[in-house]
């Protein structure tokens, strides 16, 4: 075969059709760019677009010592800066996937060309740059799978990377990309929610093999998943240990010793039901959303601000360490209590033993998930009830660790109604801030919070507002009252309250001492003496909201109350007779830093200074020698603490408040149904149901000075004295007539 040689006109002719390809290959793909530019392929990002880039970020709840409580989200991703990154992560990622980053302004010419024949003979690159990478990220989304549209995102993504780089530092380009990326499953975005999930550290401590394994995850978070490819996750955590060490990131030896460690996960899986106060975080949502509709609180561009995407922070009250004790606390005593309930009803036919069972169980059905999702299917009523009654897999709260069994659905709702439920909120009585927050035993399998939006009966710790209003009108703590059965009238039927004689006290006491062994006698003849009007509206100024009618039984508790409005109530006594509302939210700010909520909580003078201090020493006495005299005796708490405890009728709910100069603290123990009770007093009283679980509490608390709680701190009394006698030896004389000068005269 012979070849013919090419003559140079030849060889100018081919040169020039090379260059005229290429020369129209580059003029068309100008031309492309530039009706890219002129939105031929649809609009472009604007100035105010590129400078706040739309981006799903978690809203974070922070407690008062700014611990992360938890967080809102669609996607779980919490921006950081670049001081708040390690540069590991940084040298990582730029080792990977875009070595000359600082050299170019958005696209790589260099490495395009190369990509270009690499992909020519066939090895499959990638020519992106980090800026472009961002660009998709931020404004293209998923990359189209039709050739046409995803050249056409393709040419915006080169358009926006310029763009971005005339608008951005390389540092806050690095940090965008690194605050938007995806890291797998558990709706893990962005490197601040990786490090904590995969590694539980924040990003500024991730070592390089931390940093090389994230990074890695970038290409294909499933498939170099370290949960669920380890194998694969390791060799290319090591591929990118090899390309730092290849741009002077790592030393050969460095890179050999990372090579040979394992993963080193420390997974800590996220949702919303995880982390501290699930209760307080759900109720605060609910809270933000309200106040952001009733002030008309929105966006600059007048749209409304979404929780789950707009990455606010919400800066809170809640005392991480305290909300840990209190959590800590239910969790050590409930058990103990539970096995006491438990023991109550062994062998006890239930549908018997419990008032309107039936109809609870009937209640139950109808409100639950299942049965929602059954009548969605369009089951009829009788379906759901055979499937209500048909063996399942299910999963039960004990606690011991959740279990799965296989139970009828309907004999699982038994078991949750035989559950005691128990919530405790604490709080500073000055300030109004609340400091703990437990509103339920499990958030995850009974979400209804019994903090602030469950009410149930007060019991006894609705006595001290009567004694209240009796101290105001000038009664002594001291006075004597014969503790015997009275009937009130006027006000409807002829009411004539009961009194358990196993906790009797006969014969004329103190009205300290009724107080404090909880006497209803004389609590119903204080109430006939200062009439049921002005107990009501004192309850009210306290802070009360529920519904309080104006009768004599509210000297008993028979309204209802929350623990919120019950322990905001309390505070009065400790802080000079002043209602400071309890206080939960600071402020809440944007993503950007700027204030956009500030809560000023109210503040009512509900009763005089001096009020307040005699009633502190009357709670005292309940501590001392009366119904919550084991917080001495079995717990060791002999500080100034004053309280009371609160039973209802047939035992069906038990209360404690605990009240120190420093802290007041509401606690409410029961079941979810009032009809489900302990049968004894003895184990169902607020004394035995409620007060360990403050008892826990507080012992935590002062055994942690850093909290400045102190047990040394008293009641200080007001200023201008005090002028109701507390002294009983001195109210005696003076009730007798025997002062020191009679004495003296020998009268």
């Amino acid at each position: 075969m012979i070849i013919q040689k090419l003559t140079p006109e030849d060889i100018r002719r081919y040169n020039w059709y090379v260059w005229k390809t290429v020369i129209g290959c580059v003029v068309f793909l100008i031309l492309l760019l530039v009706v890219t530019d002129f939105g031929l392929f649809g609009k472009l990002p604007t100035f105010q677009e590129l400078e706040n880039p739309k981006s799903n970020q978690a809203s974070e709840v922070l407690s008062s010592d700014k611990t992360v409580l938890g967080t809102y989200y669609v996607e779980n991703r919490s921006s950081v800066t670049y001081s708040q990154l390690s540069p590991n992560v940084v040298n990582a990622l730029i080792a990977t996937e875009d070595a000359r980053f600082y050299e170019h302004s958005g696209i790589d010419f260099r490495r395009s060309f190369t990509i270009v024949l690499l992909n020519l003979v066939g090895s499959k690159q990638g020519a992106s740059t980090i800026t472009q990478q961002l660009a998709k990220n931020l404004f293209s989304g998923q990359g189209s799978h039709n050739p046409f549209v995803r050249i056409t995102q393709k040419l915006k993504e080169l358009i926006i990377a310029v763009r971005l780089e005339r608008r951005y530092t390389k540092q806050e380009i690095i940090t965008m990309y690194l605050n938007k990326v995806s890291f797998g499953a558990y709706a893990t975005y962005g490197i601040k929610s990786a490090a904590h999930t995969y590694f539980n550290v924040t990003p500024d401590k991730l070592t390089p093999d931390q940093a090389a394994l994230l990074i890695g995850m970038v290409k294909g978070p499933v498939a170099y998943s370290p949960i669920r490819h380890p194998a694969k996750a390791l060799a290319r955590r090591n591929l990118i240990l090899e390309l730092m060490a290849k741009q002077n990131f790592l030393s050969e030896g460095q890179l050999e010793e990372l090579k040979k460690k394992p993963p080193g996960l420390d997974f800590t899986s996220m949702d919303h039901n995880d982390g501290p106060a699930p209760y307080f975080r759900a109720v605060l949502k609910k809270e933000i959303q309200k106040i952001f509709k009733d002030q008309n609180i929105v966006k600059s561009d007048g749209s409304a601000y979404d929780l789950d995407r707009d990455g606010l922070k919400i800066y809170t009250t809640i005392d991480a360490t305290m909300q840990g004790y209190a959590e800590e606390a239910q969790r050590e005593y409930m058990p103990i209590l539970q096995k006491q309930f438990n023991e109550q009803w062994k062998g006890v036919n239930r549908a018997r033993a419990i008032k309107n069972y039936r109809l609870l169980l009937d209640q139950g059905m109808y409100r639950s998930d299942r049965y929602k999702q059954l009548e969605l299917e369009g089951k009829s009523e009788e379906e759901i009830r055979d499937d209500f009654n048909t063996p399942d897999s299910l999963e039960l709260f004990t606690w011991h660790g959740d279990i799965d069994t296989l139970m009828k659905p309907i004999d699982s709702m038994v078991y949750s109604k035989m559950m005691l439920r128990n919530s405790l909120m604490s709080m500073d009585p000055t300030t109004g801030y609340i400091k703990a927050w437990v509103g339920g035993t499990s958030f995850e399998n009974f979400k209804y919070d019994q903090v602030k939006d469950g009410t149930r009966q007060v019991g006894s710790t609705a006595k001290p507002f009567t004694y209240s209003v009796a101290i105001e009108n000038g009664f002594s703590p001291c006075q004597e009252v014969d503790n015997v059965p009275i009937t009130i009238t006027g006000y409807g039927p002829p009411w004539r309250p009961g009194q358990s004689m196993s906790d009797y006290k006969p014969g004329p006491i103190t009205l300290r001492t009724a107080l404090a062994f909880s006497q209803n006698y004389v609590a119903a003849y204080v109430m006939d003496q200062v009439k049921p009007t002005p107990v009501m509206e004192l309850i009210k100024k306290m802070g009360i909201t529920s519904e309080v009618p104006p009768y004599p039984s509210i000297c008993l508790g028979v309204f209802n109350a929350s623990v919120f409005d019950m322990t905001g109530a309390y505070s009065v006594f400790a802080n000079h007779g002043t209602w400071t509302e309890p206080t939960f939210i600071l402020r809440i700010e944007d993503k950007n830093g700027n204030v956009i909520y500030t809560h000023t909580p109210k503040v009512v003078q509900a009763m005089d200074a001096q009020s307040a201090y005699v009633m502190t020493y009357m709670l005292k006495g309940v501590i001392e020698n009366g119904t919550g005299s084991r917080l001495q005796y079995k717990y060791g708490l002999t500080n100034p603490i004053g309280g009371k405890t609160g039973t209802t009728q047939t035992n069906s709910d038990g209360w404690f408040m605990g009240v120190t100069p420093q802290l007041v603290t509401g606690v409410w123990t029961a079941c979810e149904d009032r009809d489900i009770h302990f049968f004894s007093t003895r184990l169902g009283e607020g004394a035995n149901s409620a007060l360990p679980v403050f008892a826990l509490f507080m012992k935590k608390v002062y055994a942690n000075p850093a909290l400045g709680i102190k047990k040394s701190v008293d009641f200080d009394p007001p200023k201008t004295g005090v002028p109701i006698t507390i002294d009983c030896d001195a109210y005696k004389q003076q009730q007798q007539g025997t002062g020191d000068v009679d004495k003296k005269l020998g009268f």
